[in-house]
């Protein structure tokens, strides 16, 4: 998995904040570029190479054995929006599962040589074990999201927007980038109340890892969930009733 993320970054590199960088808009009015598309490819690659019986499943490449024993979940750049703006708020996404649950995931920020690897038992941030935050009450938190339109769109934006007046800090420090804060103590909260397969798989063994809680919008298994709340054991269960009144 170190190895995916060391090449996928170096190949991601190169694009970042090049002016010359191309976006393209997929049919899902969703942001690509070449970065994401070859990062990708060159991941399946090595994969194929190492551990030919493995399952893919990828945002931009599709499936391919998804049914395996082993199945690997690929998010080459989540978060092109920032990418394509030079914002290093995005990272790669790397899921391992065995029989349908995230065994490793990792979370690696090429442009901050930051690399994150959990395995639901411990988390790592560049070899150093980290911890999520023992906060305790909503008032001292500080609360993350991606997009600030979404929960309205999606979920109950306004019982949403009554959980971020609460909070000491909010902010928009958002996709995966969002979810390596909270699990290295960072900030408190992270919710997404849309998500996609290989947006939440690699995340759930990074947060379970530091100690965190992570389920779905509800409070429910986030294992094929399609929307993500993370936070400390001492406050998940208090945003999760603050987001569903």
């Amino acid at each position: 998995m170190t190895e995916l993320a060391e090449k996928s970054g170096d190949f991601i590199r190169p694009y970042f904040g090049n002016p010359d960088l191309v976006v393209e808009t997929k049919s899902d009015a969703t942001p690509v570029t070449l970065a994401d598309r070859g990062a990708e490819e060159l991941m399946r690659s090595l994969i194929r190479k190492r551990f030919p019986t493995h399952g893919l499943v990828g945002e931009e490449l599709g499936s391919e054995r998804a049914d395996a024993e082993f199945v690997w979940v690929l998010d080459p750049i989540d978060g092109t929006k920032s990418f394509a703006s030079a914002c290093p708020l995005f990272g790669t996404l790397i899921a391992l599962l065995h029989h349908g649950q995230p065994v490793l995931g990792a979370i690696h920020q090429p442009i901050l040589h930051q690399l994150m690897l959990g395995d639901s038992t411990t988390t790592t941030l560049n070899g150093r074990a980290v911890r999520v935050r023992p906060m305790a009450r909503i008032e001292d938190a500080t609360l993350l999201t991606t997009n600030v339109h979404s929960p309205a769109r999606h979920q109950n934006g306004h019982a949403f927007d009554a959980l971020a007046a609460r909070a000491k800090l909010f902010r928009t420090w958002g996709d995966c980038y969002g979810y390596l804060l909270v699990a290295s103590g960072w900030a408190d909260v992270m919710c997404d109340p849309i998500m996609n397969p290989w947006d939440i798989a690699a995340l759930i063994p990074v947060i379970r890892g530091a100690g965190g809680i992570i389920t779905d919008w509800q409070g429910k298994d986030p294992v094929n969930a399609k929307s993500m709340v993370s936070a400390g054991p001492a406050l998940h269960s208090q945003v999760i009733a603050a987001l569903n009144p």
